[in-house]
């Protein structure tokens, strides 16, 4: 495989990256307003620590670094609570 068909390789996964984080953005736009019609919290540690976990454990899986992916949601799950509190 030459160097410029590895590049597209990745843009084509990029391309998948972003499209799962805007799909997993609006089933959390969802998540939001079952909580805001539930009047439950924004912020649910037990969810946090259970996503955090399952994503540890897919790391493992798939022989990547626990600690990056974690990181990565960890920052995924920040922003979702950011737009949470901001639909309020």
């Amino acid at each position: 495989m030459s160097l410029e068909e590895l590049r597209r390789e990745i843009e084509d996964i990029d391309r998948e990256i972003v499209e799962l984080i805007a799909r997993r953005t609006y089933v959390a736009d969802t998540v939001a307003a079952v909580k805001e019609d539930r009047d439950l919290p924004t912020t649910d540690e037990g969810q946090e620590e259970r996503v955090m976990e399952r994503a540890g454990e897919n790391a493992e899986q798939f022989d990547v670094d626990a600690n990056l992916v974690k990181a990565i949601f960890r920052l995924l799950i920040e922003l979702n609570k950011v737009e949470q509190r901001e639909s309020r």
